[in-house]
């Protein structure tokens, strides 16, 4: 049996000793007994840690430390554990946790609040404290030298490094019918396809769910319930022509759309694929391979996207992180996402968010007119509940939901229960899609949750309510870091 008696490896002698800085450790894991030990107690000493109110499984306790470097561990139901997800080395008491304080001088404001309630252990990262390893205030001259050594690698890397070792990718005939299209993304679980037209003998475009999103929008504004006919009849080419003159109608709102097909070569560079990417406000640039001169024969490799170029940075300098200053930097701290306006806030943006019984048509119109790949759905208190992407548009493939209802009068929380069939190729919907993160998580952690595929967007909740306070997407991490 373990005591947690008076002795708690502090200095009791009466000596002035170092400034003692209180922290929130946090076992998200469970278990009927749990105890904390470190360095801090010298090994000796295991401090009690208690189940949260409303939480049971979530134990907690709050212990202050000197500033510096301190290993942990945690004592769960008679064995030694350590937290996986957290920073963790192999010292001398086998795998332990790690926490480095900085002084308080050194210590960026706003990051640990002691009255903040734990968080629970769903979609967010469970982190041991509420406030990140106190990382010193970051110098513009750091930023500088982290976007340069994260320029030359993008510079000195092709798009042929994106290539799997294997592979597919579905390319679309242009005079497919617009419905045939819409069950073949659904089909293949992909939110966008390049197109093929065999009389020029080349790739003209990309069909995205932002296509469907307009055409069910369009089709809806004829003041006619959509139908199969409608679809059956209504060709991709014949879309793609149609739409140039929607330019004109959201160029007030939104963005204009590419008239020509942006692509890259495999020897291109993965700073030149990003820059096309950003800079045309698309999500995937096909990566396309001509064997002549004229450009006959192109061969389709690959789709490259922000996420798969950030995977690479990653992997590149997962060894040697040291060398990017920002990486350690809570997101913050930095100009970086969007964040909800606070109240009084001057010049304050409108920050897009619905509640869960607003209709599918305001869903669609606000991806539209907001030109993002997703919305937060919240409940009265803003707490996030959660989101609509674009790409869900094509759960209405299923059973052929598309010529039964109207937009106006499908709720958003029924529209996303058509994407939570474990059968369907979107079952991953249900464990995946509401995809977090808190304000004082790092880049590097932010960077790394999305360059994995499919996540384009984090949404910034605050630790415990999951009150939204921002999002961070893909182009904002690459603007940031290239300047």
């Amino acid at each position: 049996m373990f005591s947690s008696g008076s002795d708690t490896g502090h200095d009791n002698s009466g000596v002035s000793g170092p400034v003692l800085i209180p922290m929130r450790f946090v076992w998200p894991y469970g278990g009927r007994r749990v105890f904390l030990s470190g360095t801090f107690t010298r090994w000796t000493d295991h401090i009690p840690m208690s189940p949260m109110e409303g939480l049971p499984s979530v134990f907690q306790v709050i212990y202050s430390v000197s500033p510096g470097y301190h290993q942990f561990k945690f004592f769960v139901d008679g064995e030694w554990r350590h937290d996986e997800r957290q920073p963790f080395v192999t010292g001398n008491y086998g795998v332990v946790n790690t926490v480095y304080l900085a002084t308080e001088n050194d210590e960026i404001p706003g990051i640990y609040n002691p009255e903040t309630p734990g968080r629970c252990n769903m979609e967010v990262d469970n982190d041991m404290f509420l406030r990140l390893e106190s990382v010193p205030r970051i110098s513009e001259a750091d930023i500088n030298i982290s976007r340069h050594r994260i320029s030359v690698f993008l510079s000195t890397h092709t798009a042929y490094e994106l290539l799997p070792e294997s592979g597919k990718v579905v390319a679309l005939d242009v005079n497919l019918p617009v419905k045939q299209a819409f069950h073949i993304l659904y089909e293949q679980g992909i939110p966008v396809a390049p197109l093929w037209d065999f009389c020029k003998a080349q790739f003209v475009g990309v069909l995205s769910a932002l296509d469907f999103i307009l055409i069910l929008k369009e089709l809806g504004n004829h003041g006619s319930n959509l139908t199969e006919e409608e679809l059956e009849t209504h060709s991709i080419l014949a879309w793609k022509e149609g739409k140039l003159h929607l330019n004109r109608q959201f160029e007030s709102s939104c963005r204009a759309y590419p008239r020509s097909l942006i692509q890259a070569g495999p020897y291109d560079t993965l700073k030149d694929v990003a820059s096309k990417i950003l800079q045309n406000n698309v999500a995937t640039v096909p990566v396309i391979h001509s064997s002549s001169q004229d450009a006959s024969f192109p061969q389709l490799l690959h789709l490259a996207s922000l996420s798969g170029i950030l995977k690479c940075i990653c992997r590149h300098f997962r060894h040697s992180s040291g060398s990017l200053p920002i990486l350690q930097q809570p997101i913050c701290s930095l100009s970086l996402g969007s964040w909800v306006p606070k109240i009084g806030e001057p010049n304050g943006q409108p920050f897009a968010m619905l509640r869960p019984n607003a209709s599918l048509s305001a869903a669609l119109s606000l991806l539209v007119e907001a030109d993002v790949s997703s919305i937060p759905i919240v409940d009265d208190n803003d707490s996030l509940l959660d989101i609509y992407c674009r790409s869900d548009i094509t759960a209405l493939a299923k059973d052929r939901a598309y010529a039964q209802i109207r937009l106006e009068e499908m709720s958003i929380n029924q529209a996303l229960q058509l994407g939570q069939d474990v059968s369907s190729p979107f079952g991953f919907f249900g464990g995946q899609r509401c995809q977090m993160c808190l304000r004082s998580d790092s880049l590097h952690k932010v960077m790394e949750r999305l360059a994995n595929p499919g996540v384009r967007r984090l949404v910034i909740v605050e630790a415990g309510s999951k009150r939204v306070e921002g999002i961070v997407s893909l182009s904002d991490v690459f603007k940031f870091l290239l300047g």
